[in-house]
């Protein structure tokens, strides 16, 4: 099974459209992100922090919002990701708030290491990114060749213990249950429906195939790479919704190339 390439031409389907319903059109979207760009890097950067200068990459980008802040605050960045839908939403949005980003269309294992290798202050990817990668040790890697020493990667993520353990029943707060269902030290690959399909009307959603890893497991393939992990915070539901409140659903593990 050619699970990359499903998963590429999953991601090449429909993106674009479901970014613009998600977040509307690039030009009015960027208007928001205009008004307070530190908002949207909040939880992963010190937003007090002088990017002026810096050089970040930013793995598996999507739709270019993180980046665009990024930019709009000093840095320059580069995104690597494989769908020409995303880089088309991301570049519309960084020419509509005047700034530049560098984006590649290329699966991230694949990056030109001569053009850039051991460049990069920052290198982060969140959300929805581990469970692509059929094997770790590769991606953990990449990160510690991209980076320059002294450099820091930042990870975030959906928690293990909510995308391989517990599943939720139920459309409101009110109504949402919980059931201890799952496998958490499967290792199978499991076919689900692209991330954007939950915007996307009147067409057949796209599936992809996942690795659900335990946190034991991304620990472990992060500092095989020899990266030193200098941090891992666990986090709760960020919404208003309190019925969850208990459970971990996100994390994020902080990283540095020594």
């Amino acid at each position: 099974m050619d699970n990359t390439k499903q998963n590429k031409d999953a991601w090449n389907k429909e993106s674009y459209n479901a970014w613009v319903t998600r977040f509307g059109d690039p030009k009015d979207y960027a208007i928001k992100i205009k008004k307070d760009p530190g908002h949207l890097i909040k939880g992963l950067f010190d937003i007090h922090y002088d990017f002026k200068g810096k050089k970040i990459m930013n793995l598996m980008g999507s739709n270019g919002n993180k980046a665009v802040a990024l930019a709009m605050l000093g840095a320059n960045v580069t995104i690597v990701d494989y769908s020409e839908g995303n880089k088309k939403y991301a570049i519309e949005l960084s020419e509509s708030l005047g700034v530049q980003i560098d984006y590649i269309v290329s699966d991230v294992l694949n990056i030109d290491m001569e053009t850039f290798g051991q460049q990069f202050d920052f290198v982060f990817a969140e959300m929805g990114i581990l469970h692509y990668f059929s094997d770790l040790s590769p991606f953990f890697s990449l990160i510690y060749n991209l980076m320059i020493s002294g450099g820091t990667a930042i990870i975030k993520d959906f928690h293990p213990i909510s995308t391989k353990l517990i599943s939720s029943r139920g459309s409101t707060a009110k109504v949402r249950k919980h059931k201890v269902d799952g496998d958490y030290f499967s290792r199978d690959l499991i076919e689900h429906d692209v991330a954007y399909g939950k915007y996307i009307e009147g067409s057949e959603v796209e599936k992809v195939f996942l690795r659900k890893w335990t946190l034991g497991e991304i620990v472990t393939a992060a500092a095989e790479s020899g990266l030193v992990i200098s941090k891992l915070e666990e986090h709760p539901n960020q919404s208003s919704e309190v019925f969850d409140q208990g459970i971990p659903k996100t994390f994020t593990m902080k990283l540095s190339k020594m």
